[in-house]
């Protein structure tokens, strides 16, 4: 589905809504003039994903300075369905992909008749094989994400997808850390991930700073995901790993220069190197006078730039050759 000339950049609303739809939109705007190509959430209903009593992930409780349990937390912010609707319709508006991770299958059959172009599965549904299974009966292209797993639960995974008849899959690689520390990102596994599994790769960035993004271009991320919010200091579990408009807008910008920098990677000479080879390039020239019926030698001819006469790597063509006219020095050999 993804284009590996050129990156699909994602900008990860997630929850960073808050549970208000006029902020939900507000980063819809946001991600558009931030360059990003799709803006992605979460769809869930509370009671379909999570038990009561389950506490809140160590992050959350750091970032968010609550210790209540992560039902309480995420019903706060549950969105329902009717605002996802909106959404849509705003981001179809604005011309910006909505895109959404269901975490239930009632969500993902809402997101579905909605009418997105794929299915992004969180990394917490590695191994969740009858959900896999269903999403893969969607026969709609997947973007699977790879945290806290190893190869073998990947493959466990992509199995219960194709069993569902899934065929278009693309892996994102991720740490799952918020946010994660440089030192753990381990992109050399995006590509250990891509070649296991022959398929697409791309990364999924929880870290500060535009770096890790960039480097998964150069290595071949075909897909680039990243946490995004319109203000890191707003209350909220994932606010403080994420990335405010600006900065993200700038890391787009330098994913943009970085895919033209590595280019297509036939080595041909561009127009403008032809043009100024003309000039620069040394070729076979005279060192001395020569008179016709002369034979080139090593002691009459060298090589100098010059916009006339056989190419440097053709010397030794030239060397025992007749002259075919008179040449002054400098002047270029022609046989």
């Amino acid at each position: 589905m993804f284009d590996k000339s050129r990156c699909y950049i994602i900008a990860e609303a997630g929850v960073n809504h808050n549970g208000k739809l006029d902020l939900a939109l507000k980063l819809c705007d946001a991600a558009k003039n931030s360059g990003a190509d799709a803006v992605k959430f979460q769809t869930w209903k509370t009671e379909n994903i999570i038990t009561r009593n389950v506490e809140q992930a160590q992050y959350q409780i750091e970032n968010t300075g609550v210790t209540e349990s992560q039902f309480d937390m995420l019903k706060k912010i549950e969105l329902p369905y009717d605002a996802f609707t909106k959404i849509k319709e705003h981001c179809d508006q604005i011309g910006i992909t909505f895109i959404s991770t269901a975490d239930d299958s009632e969500s993902l059959d809402f997101l579905i008749r909605l009418g997105i172009p794929f299915i992004k599965i969180g990394s917490g549904d590695i191994g969740n094989v009858s959900y896999l299974k269903e999403i893969g009966s969607k026969k709609l292209p997947i973007l699977l994400s790879t945290g806290m797993s190893n190869l073998a639960d990947i493959d466990i995974s992509l199995r219960a997808l194709r069993e569902g008849g899934a065929s278009d899959i693309t892996l994102l690689h991720c740490t799952t850390s918020y946010p994660c520390p440089h030192d753990k990102v381990n992109l050399r596994a995006m590509n250990t991930i891509g070649e296991a599994f022959h398929l697409p790769v791309g990364y999924s960035d929880h870290t500060i700073g535009p770096e890790a993004s960039i480097a998964a271009v150069t290595m071949g991320a075909c897909v680039i995901e990243k946490h995004f919010t319109l203000d890191c200091q707003m209350e909220g579990p994932d606010h403080l790993a994420s990335t405010e408009p600006g900065p993200f807008k700038d890391m787009v910008e330098s994913i943009r220069k970085t895919e033209a920098l590595l280019g297509d990677g036939i080595k041909e000479p561009t127009p403008e190197e032809k043009e100024i080879s003309k000039v620069v390039t040394k070729r076979v020239v005279a060192y001395a006078n020569i008179a016709k019926g002369d034979t080139f030698t090593e002691s009459n001819i060298c090589v100098k730039r010059n916009d006339i006469g056989e190419l440097a790597r053709d010397y030794y063509k030239v060397i025992g050759r007749k002259a075919l006219k008179d040449y002054i020095p400098d002047e270029g050999i022609e046989i």
